[in-house]
């Protein structure tokens, strides 16, 4: 393909000749080809930069067979996607991965089950080299079409049952997390510790509800409000759990936005934090806990290290280096106290509302 050019934008000619090797040899280092040697590698590219020479988009793709860009699917309505700071987090990280192995990210959402066959055409096309998928449902039929992409994909967050297990995931410790929240709100010396969860279709929500479990295992379901995940969710699954248990004095919240909500509620009630009720959340993230009154405790995950993991996953996968299949990652947590449930914490007597 020639690479010849109009005007006085440099030709890939001329980047052989500044450099000293031929026009083939050239070509193969700025479009990622393979078979050059170390030092005429660094010549081609010393003589690029000199140059200010932009690479042919088409002849890279057939020198790699790489399109030079990842779908990033979420799916989530685009309200839930740009009211989260959970998936922007994630996809900071994400970007800035592929910014490190020069490809580019595609933003695709679900808003419906009308959208499975619109991605479906879109990852069938040949647009990108593969995809990056979270915030999966057990119910979605999304897994289903990315798998008849037939394109490597890495999956954020534990696969429900049923999905290929072949696929790689990167997720956090979930339930090891959870687990910890409780035995924190148990040492404080809370003993009606209520959970909001998250929905019931999501491996995250269902993990840190086993969690919850694996510590009070005779836990009374009346002490147990499902959320959604959002801020509003959590506001109403507290208001719930007073009218239903006035004695709670604890509560793990499955995220932070809930936790957000459940303070607010709390606070309209009269009710102490934390001489009161505990409150501890799940996530760690910045913009929501820096607004929290009291500022939450909350079980730390690094969202933005696992979206880079996910895309290093991918790497290896389009790369082939390593094992065919790269293992999954799950990533640590850890609890980060704050006023909300301190350690020691002071207790009250009597509630003021």
């Amino acid at each position: 393909m020639s690479e010849q050019t109009t005007g006085s934008r440099p030709t890939l000619e001329a980047v052989a000749a500044r450099a000293g090797v031929s026009r083939a040899t050239a070509s193969r280092v700025v479009n990622g080809g393979a078979g050059v040697r170390a030092p005429l590698v660094e010549k081609v590219r010393r003589a690029v930069d000199e140059l200010g020479y932009v690479p042919n988009h088409a002849a890279r793709t057939l020198v790699t067979r790489r399109n030079g860009a990842v779908a990033v699917i979420i799916a989530e309505p685009e309200f839930r996607i740009f009211s989260d700071p959970f998936f922007e987090q994630q996809v900071r990280g994400i970007s800035r991965e592929l910014t490190a192995h020069d490809s580019q990210l595609v933003l695709l959402w679900v808003e419906g089950p009308g959208d499975h066959e619109r991605i479906a055409r879109y990852l069938g096309g040949g647009h990108v080299d593969g995809a990056l998928a979270f915030s999966l449902h057990s119910d979605d039929a999304l897994p289903a079409v990315i798998e008849g992409a037939r394109i490597p994909v890495v999956v954020g967050g534990r696969p429900a049952p049923g999905t290929d297990p072949a696929v790689p995931f990167v997720d956090c410790d979930n339930r090891g997390g959870a687990r910890e929240a409780v035995r924190h709100l148990v040492g404080l010396g809370r003993r009606s510790i209520a959970h909001i969860s998250g929905p019931a279709d999501q491996t995250s929500a269902i993990d840190r509800l086993r969690g919850y479990r694996d510590v009070l295992l005779d836990a009374d379901p009346e002490l147990l409000c499902a959320g959604a995940f959002t801020e509003e969710s959590g506001a109403r699954a507290m208001a719930e759990l007073l009218d239903r248990r006035p004695d709670v004095d604890g509560v793990f919240v499955a995220n932070d936005l809930m936790a957000s909500g459940a303070l607010r509620t709390l606070r309209e009630r009269g009710v102490r934090v934390p001489e009161d009720v505990a409150v501890v959340g799940f996530d760690d993230m910045a913009s929501v806990v820096d607004r929290t009154s009291p500022a939450l405790t909350t079980v730390h995950q690094d969202v933005e290290g696992m979206g880079r993991l996910m895309v290093k996953l991918l790497m290896r996968l389009l790369d082939g280096t390593g094992p065919e299949i790269p293992g999954s990652v799950i990533t640590p947590t850890s609890l980060v106290r704050r006023a909300s449930a301190p350690f020691p914490a002071p207790r009250g007597v009597s509630r003021t509302g």
